[in-house]
């Protein structure tokens, strides 16, 4: 199998049965299972500190990633800059990233209802109460954590500064 499949072989469109599959096999095997989601759409030494940090808090990382649709309802009409199969590729490629999964709805709600992972991981300008999944989280035993944001990095950022705003 060659490195590019390997890549493809870790995207996921949606929480479909082969996802299902791959959860239950995980499950089964003991891994403990970390989620975080996002748009991620120019990759930037933050997400790179914030996902790693993510994965060392368990043995599988699985990032849902939003859909076209859903960055552009959320972020408006300019965004995405990369199309989500660009955006999954990138994430898919960094080592510590066992699976993306992409979710065209607002929130991941659905996703992390599917996935029912041990740890749910969002950055720390969210209170744990007010994370999206915390109740399905919780209502297991599993654990909510918030990290650190690098500061000086955004997405929205870098766009300004592209655009000259900066």
């Amino acid at each position: 199998m060659s490195k590019l499949e390997i890549i493809q072989k870790k995207i996921f469109v949606t929480a479909d049965a082969d996802y299902i599959r791959m959860l239950t096999i995980s499950k089964f095997l003991g891994k403990k299972i970390v989620f975080t989601n996002g748009c991620f759409d120019l990759l930037h030494l933050g997400h790179i500190d914030y996902l790693s940090k993510a994965a060392d808090l368990g043995n599988m990382l699985i990032i849902g990633l939003n859909s076209d649709l859903s960055v552009s309802r959320i972020k408006g009409n300019t965004r995405p800059l990369q199309d989500e199969r660009s955006r999954a590729m990138v994430l898919a490629s960094l080592g510590f990233v066992d699976v993306v999964v992409l979710f065209g709805e607002d929130t991941p709600y659905e996703l992390i209802k599917a996935t029912q992972p041990n740890i749910l991981v969002k950055g720390a300008d969210y209170k744990p109460e007010d994370i999206v999944g915390y109740d399905i989280v919780k209502n297991k035993g599993g654990e909510i954590i918030t990290i650190e944001f690098l500061e000086g990095y955004s997405t929205t950022a870098i766009e300004n500064k592209i655009l000259g705003k900066i």
